[in-house]
């Protein structure tokens, strides 16, 4: 069968070009449309340090070996088309910010200098600021012959190269690079009012005016911002006996990887970029001409000195769950029922209160968990250190090759362990990317088992704008299940070595989730043969893996109504002869989407899932994922209307078309707006008044 496919890094570019799109918005409040110029800056830096090499790795190959197919690429021609597509983004970038934003807040009474001839009222503050908090944080180096030990561009990091001319040899160009630590220091610095508009100035231009001050008996001739951004993939041994020291070597290599951008300011003279990429061996196909200002992400963390509701969306309280609120012991509730949370719209303070009762509950004798990401101040691994000091036995399993939170993740796994926490590094060669957690607890001779399992990170601060979903339940079988699943976790060994373990209610990766998925396709695409209605609808972050793509292609040709929500990447191609019933929605809006939801209709008996499981290669085939069924009728009814919501969502939702091009929906003449958070919003409240 034909299995038409998008490229996997096109597919992506598409989506943070629908993030870039709502930095056009004008719809969207200002501050919020900055905050997505951020996002999609922010987005396409890890792009340049994660995929890019691999995409520039399989292009050599497949150029270099033209009869070979790569699995990562549809063509030689990938990536230029892919460096096409970054440039022309690139380049609605640049015109969102100086065409629409900047003078939307100057419209404000707010002026960002961009570009700008600085004031000479300003002067003086700047360099006031300059001697006195900037200043000691620089270590300008000179560029001559014999290249210092220092003279080592760091990942990501902004610097200027500085033209210079000696007084007494004013033909003489002699050239030095001065570090802009924007990581020391905010990024943005607010001047004073001039006749009621407040003025805001990069640390870059504070620099620049005052650079002269690291040279004297030198003048400036120009200065040149520059950027460098390295290759975060590095080997690692997993075979290696200690885990833990491999990681943080890796850690370390990460910021010393090859380049894979070097961004320039385009000013800069040809002369100047050449002696640059002879003295940091930089190939001339990594440099890549930029703008005066780099790091852009950064405008997350512009000021706003002039206060109005209209630049952020509207403050949104998380909904309390009232029956939850009432109950004394929230362990108690979960063994008579099974209860659903939806942060952020519902407070993910209850997922804290889990843990905090059971460390301290005297009856909860054995904690079980999973984690991916750590929140950089988590309490919830705070619990675990008490639990732990409280005489519980805790086994916290702890992923340290979670890509940039490995080294937060280090420091929990160390703390957690000198408190008597055990801790159970990677499995080699796999991830677990798995969001499970399991309560033991013993009274008298009855244990009770309480599992908790989640499609998002236990980590209370991307819960304020991430939107998922958990699951509490004691249902004896899913439970029984997780702590099968733990006691696998522990052993650290290869899935083939425990084939033999059976999971009936869980799906995992490794053991049955692909399995299982292909047979609720199989059922859906048998129960339309048979004359019988037939409705697939699953929402991911990523869908990439083949398998599962053909099959879905496979249910279309049989008649089968598929409704995809894929944020980011979606390598189905819709709008094909093989996939005309099958519809792929993008949403992108002030949460991430980031929950995992597949229910299948089974001719009327719907069955429900949720979980880790994007259905890219990595989740399917290199990860221990879990993704679990909702029993409970009105749960499952709560997450579905939720799903129904972001179906009908035709105002931040757009279709995807077979050229990858994001097609925003709109409502019909005379029908209502749809907005799925702010419907997802307005229904979880309802939830919580009925509740009352």
């Amino acid at each position: 069968m034909n299995t038409p496919l998008y490229d996997r890094d096109l597919s992506w570019l598409s989506f943070n070009y629908r993030v870039l799109s709502m930095a056009k918005d004008p719809a969207v409040p200002l501050y919020e449309r900055i905050r997505f110029l951020s996002i999609f800056s922010s987005n396409l830096d890890e792009f340049f340090r994660v995929r890019m090499p691999a995409v520039m790795a399989v292009n050599k190959l497949v150029r270099d070996n033209p009869g070979v197919a790569g699995e990562e690429t549809l063509s030689t021609d990938t990536l230029p088309i892919i460096q096409q597509e970054i440039n022309r983004q690139l380049g609605e970038f640049g015109a969102t910010l100086t065409q629409q934003l900047l003078p939307a807040l100057r419209d404000n009474r707010i002026d960002l200098y961009y570009n700008q001839e600085i004031l000479p009222a300003h002067l003086g503050p700047m360099r006031e600021y300059f001697q006195t908090k900037i200043q000691g944080f620089l270590q300008p180096f000179w560029l001559d012959q014999k290249k210092p030990k220092d003279a080592f561009l760091e990942n990501n990091q902004l610097y200027l190269v500085v033209s210079l001319s000696p007084d007494n040899e004013p033909d003489r160009l002699q050239y030095a690079v001065v570090n802009i630590p924007s990581s020391e220091l905010p990024r943005f610095f607010e001047l004073p009012q001039i006749q009621d508009v407040s003025y805001i100035v990069m640390l870059d231009d504070i620099i620049r005016e005052n650079v002269g001050w690291l040279f004297p008996g030198y003048t400036v001739n120009g200065c040149y911002s520059i950027k460098i951004t390295r290759d975060a993939e590095t080997d690692m041994n997993e075979l290696a006996s200690d885990i833990l020291d491999q990681v943080e070597t890796m850690i370390a290599k990460r910021e010393l990887g090859i380049p894979t951008r070097f961004l320039y300011d385009s000013s800069m003279p040809l002369a100047l970029r050449q002696l640059l990429g002879t003295y940091f061996n930089i190939l001339a196909q990594e440099m890549v001409p930029g703008g005066r200002y780099h790091n852009l992400k950064d405008l997350a963390d512009l000021p706003m000195p002039v206060k109005s509701p209209l630049f952020t969306y509207p403050k949104q309280p998380s909904a309390h769950l009232p029956q939850l609120d009432k109950v004394p012991h929230l362990l108690e509730e979960i063994l008579q029922r099974d209860i659903i949370l939806h942060p952020p719209y519902q407070r993910y303070e209850y997922i804290l209160r889990f843990f905090n009762e059971a460390a301290t509950d005297p009856t909860v004798k054995e904690i079980y968990i999973t984690l991916y990401r750590i929140a950089a101040s988590s309490q919830i691994a705070n619990a675990l250190i008490s639990a732990a000091r409280n005489g519980k036995q805790v086994t916290v399993f702890v992923e340290l090759k979670a890509r940039f939170d490995e080294a937060n993740n280090i420091r929990w796994a160390k703390k957690m362990k000198a408190a008597g926490v055990k801790i159970i590094y990677s499995i080699p060669g796999l991830k677990v990317h798995a969001k499970i957690a399991l309560v033991k607890r013993k009274r008298g001779y009855q244990w009770d088992y309480a599992g908790l399992m989640a499609t998002g990170n236990f980590n209370e601060s991307t819960a304020r704008f991430y939107t998922d979903h958990v699951l509490l339940t004691a249902h004896p079988g899913i439970t029984q299940e997780l702590e099968l699943l733990f006691l696998y976790l522990q052993a650290r060994q290869q899935p083939d070595k425990y084939r033999y373990l059976k999971f009936n209610h869980l799906l995992v990766a490794q053991f049955n989730l692909k399995t299982r998925f292909s047979e609720l396709i199989d059922r859906e695409i048998a129960n339309k043969k048979a004359g019988k209605p037939a409705h697939i609808i699953i929402k991911l972050n990523n869908l990439q893996e083949k398998d599962m793509i053909a099959k879905l292609y496979e249910a279309s040709e049989a008649g089968v109504q598929v409704d995809l929500i894929a944020r980011s990447i979606c390598c189905l191609q819709p709008n094909q002869p093989e996939s005309s019933n099958i519809n792929v929605r993008r949403i992108v809006d002030r949460y991430l989407e980031h929950a995992r939801v597949f229910i299948f209709h089974n001719n009327g008996a719907e069955e429900v899932y949720m979980g880790s499981a994007d259905w890219m290669n990595r989740n399917i085939h290199r990860r221990i994922e879990v993704c679990f069924p909702v029993y409970a009728k009105e749960l499952a009814a709560q997450l579905k209307e939720i799903i129904h919501l972001q179906l009908a969502d035709n105002t931040n939702a757009a279709m995807l078309d077979a050229q990858l091009h994001n097609i925003p929906l709109h409502p019909e003449k005379g029908a209502p707006a749809v907005n799925a958070q702010m419907g997802i919003y307005q229904y979880i409240q309802s939830l919580e008044h009925e509740s009352i």
